[in-house]
């Protein structure tokens, strides 16, 4: 058995890997992590980028640089042009990032689940009553972004960003064993929420990044400054910000989660279902026919 195998069954008991990832002073840990992670010393950025081989599959060969010049370099890293195509119908609403699929469905009366048996609300989540009830009965997919993963996201459809509301909260991990212990998860995190509309149609799509350990950092092209645990600016943020399908919205320091909520009338695709892998630009999310 290899060092790599080893690691990992170790790491897959829950209780062991639930410590590991929550019960350390997440704030602290992640406030450090975003300090080495942009050392760029070279013996630092290669022992590092190897431990993280050692604990992920981590594959750069689409990347669009062949040299990083730190760990942080690495995370964020952009992808060569072409890497991921959007799905050209207009009917579909595309995967804005690369993730594997967790709990999606249809929400039911304004409650939707992070895992089985641990619902949350669409209030708690987005702050507004008048928003929850609008996507009371939203088709909803949660995109949980790993750490090897590429950690940008993009425009699922043609669209215009008009509101980002910011979040502040805790940094748990998001993984599937703290989604399974945590209530509420999604609703403590520090999150963003995009409120987009599609230029077609006019249908309203929601998209919340939400940050996680070590990640706390959300970078949106349409706001000149980074949301972060030290950010102190106004909670409502309007701007009016149009992007083309497939476009880059922004990125995360490292790897966590987007939800995405569309509203009656979307039915999920055949290929989105818990535990399967999707890759950005694949279709999400279908508009039914009239």
């Amino acid at each position: 058995m290899t060092a790599r195998s080893m690691l990992a069954r170790l790491l897959a008991q829950e209780d062991l890997n639930f410590l590991l990832t929550n019960r350390i002073p997440r704030e602290l840990a992640t406030r450090f992590m975003g300090w080495f992670s942009r050392i760029e010393q070279p013996l630092v950025r290669d022992a590092s980028l190897a431990l993280w081989r050692l604990f992920a599959d981590l594959r750069l060969e689409e990347a669009r640089q062949a040299n990083f010049s730190s760990l942080h370099d690495c995370f964020i890293r952009e992808l060569k042009e072409g890497a991921r195509p959007a799905d050209a119908d207009p009917a579909v609403l595309a995967s804005p990032c690369d993730a594997i699929v967790g709990a999606c469905g249809r929400a039911r009366d304004g409650q939707v689940f992070q895992a089985k048996g641990f619902p949350y609300t669409l209030h708690d989540l987005v702050g507004c009553a008048a928003l929850a009830r609008e996507y009371r009965d939203a088709t909803y997919a949660t995109l949980r972004i790993t750490a090897s993963m590429y950690h940008r996201f993009h425009a699922p459809h043609d669209c215009r960003v008009h509101e980002v509301r910011y979040f502040s909260g805790d940094t748990w991990n998001v993984n599937p064993i703290a989604l399974q212990r945590i209530e509420r998860l999604f609703c403590r995190n520090e999150r963003a929420l995009l409120r987009t509309r599609l230029e077609a149609a006019g249908h309203q799509v929601l998209l919340v990044p939400v940050a996680a350990v070590l990640v706390a950092s959300i970078r949106l092209h349409c706001l000149d400054v980074p949301l972060h645990l030290r950010y102190r600016g106004p909670e409502r943020i309007a701007c009016d910000a149009r992007y083309a399908k497939g476009q880059e919205m922004g990125w995360f320091e490292h790897g966590s989660t987007i939800l995405v909520f569309a509203p009656a009338g979307f039915d999920l695709c055949g290929n989105v279902t818990d535990g399967a892998p999707i890759r950005a630009g694949e279709p999400l999310m279908r508009l039914a026919a009239s």
